[in-house]
């Protein structure tokens, strides 16, 4: 039987070659979590936000609110996810955490299920908590990479879970979909009690497939006590950290890429849905897009990982970035359902290879026994970039009239990243991490 949710009773095995059960329930919670980043995320929670919470609303003030609530949630998790990481490296707790952030969000996501109709503020107000504890398990989940894999298969084993990730949640949201569609062949009475029932699948599918996590992947070693002593290490140890980002100077450079570059990434997937329905484009056809999108990824998301092993990856992570570019100019003139799934297809091809090799990369620059703690730093910039990515659209989409316009400021955010990425050495990056170690 697997361990309780916060016992960490197997040993650390640091370097485990190849992939194994340790990788593959390591890579089972993308496949867990994604459920979350799909069906809630990505696809119901912004369309059933417009239609059924927000109904009777302006749509542009709807957008704005929908904005506000993504940006609430990064916000949160930009004022305590470096202090979680260093206090679960301390007291050795990294899998704890994740069990704890794992039940709020499936739990805020299946009290989404009683939220009556136009009662935006609570589902906005759940949604935040929800987005809370999915973006918190990241840290955690992030940083047992280096407990499963070598530095050499960190591409590889990065890519396997987001392939996984992809799949397990366009699966969920596959049956989602098709209970919205039919839903008397799943004796629901119409579409709108079939999203809802939606999120309590999503929240069931979170749990389940955790405990692979629970059983099989190791809890690396602690670097100091537990308990008080633990947080006042983790205070110590990330005051501590700040001093080493600094002499560290491609952690910094490469953070600075990242925080660009994936707040464009992340601005497309949270509000694709809400800008095609802006747009005039129908919401079938946006979520057919949506599942085009997790089907396409799963096997480019693999293939982004033998890039990253043969070519390096910041080349995967340039081309990602350049077919992005290519996106935004071509969504912000498109006019017809057909277009918007060709740019899903698009989209998939790079999607999960630009996260995946964004971490695995991130992985060789840091030191290992600090994992946690410089994945806190990684997720709290991403989302700190999210803040400004979401509201800024929703907010020029406000002031100009047109969501079109607005789509076109993520060009700036591609090109900086880019150029901040250009100047990441990574071989010196690496030696420079392991002499911290």
């Amino acid at each position: 039987m697997p361990p309780a949710f916060g016992e960490g009773v197997l040993q650390p095995t640091r370097q485990v070659p190849g992939v194994n059960k340790s990788v593959i329930s390591w890579a089972l919670y993308d496949w867990a979590n994604s459920a979350f980043a799909t069906t809630v995320m990505a696809g119901f929670f912004p369309l059933f936000f417009k239609q059924y919470w927000s109904a009777g609303s302006d749509v542009g003030a709807s957008t704005f609110q929908l904005g506000l609530a993504n940006s609430l949630a990064s916000l949160l998790i930009i004022f305590i996810a470096p202090a979680l990481g260093a206090i679960a490296d301390q007291g050795g707790a990294r899998k704890g955490f994740l069990y704890a952030c794992t039940l709020l969000g499936a739990g805020m996501t299946g009290a989404l299920y009683f939220v009556a109709q136009g009662d935006w503020f609570l589902a906005a107000l759940l949604y935040v908590g929800a987005s809370s504890g999915f973006f918190a398990g990241l840290i955690f989940y992030d940083a047992l990479l280096v407990a499963v894999a070598t530095p050499a298969r960190y591409d590889r084993v990065s890519a396997l879970g987001f392939a996984l990730g992809y799949l397990g949640g366009g699966l969920l949201f596959a049956l989602n979909v098709a209970m919205t569609l039919k839903p008397h062949w799943f004796g629901l009475q119409d579409a709108a009690q079939a999203v809802r029932v939606s999120f309590l699948t999503v929240a069931a599918w979170w749990v389940l497939f955790t405990l692979p996590l629970a059983r099989w992947v190791p809890e690396p070693a602690r670097t100091g006590r537990g308990g008080l002593a633990a947080v006042a290490g983790g205070f110590r140890q990330l005051r501590d950290t700040f001093h080493e980002i600094r002499r560290l100077r491609h952690v910094g450079l490469f953070l600075l890429a990242y925080w660009c570059y994936i707040d464009a990434v992340d601005t497309i997937i949270r509000m694709a849905v809400d800008y095609g329905l802006a747009i005039g484009l129908a919401a079938e056809s946006l979520i057919v897009a949506l599942l085009i999108t997790q089907f396409v990824g799963f096997p480019a998301a693999v293939v982004f990982g033998r890039i990253g092993e043969r070519f390096g990856p910041k080349s995967g992570i340039y081309v990602a970035i350049a077919v992005y570019c290519l996106v935004v100019l071509w969504a912000a003139r498109m006019e017809s359902a057909a277009e918007f799934y060709v740019l899903a297809v698009v989209i998939g091809l790079v999607q999960g290879g630009i996260q995946s090799l964004s971490r695995s990369l991130y992985a060789r620059l840091i030191p290992a026994d600090k994992s946690a703690e410089f994945f806190g730093f990684y997720n709290m910039l991403g989302k700190f970039a999210a803040v400004v990515g979401p509201v800024m659209v929703g907010w020029v989409s406000v002031a100009s009239g047109s969501p079109r316009l607005s789509l076109l400021s993520l060009l700036l955010l591609f090109g900086l990243g880019a150029w901040f990425l250009s100047r990441v050495d990574l071989g010196q990056g690496t030696r420079l991490a392991r002499e911290l170690e």
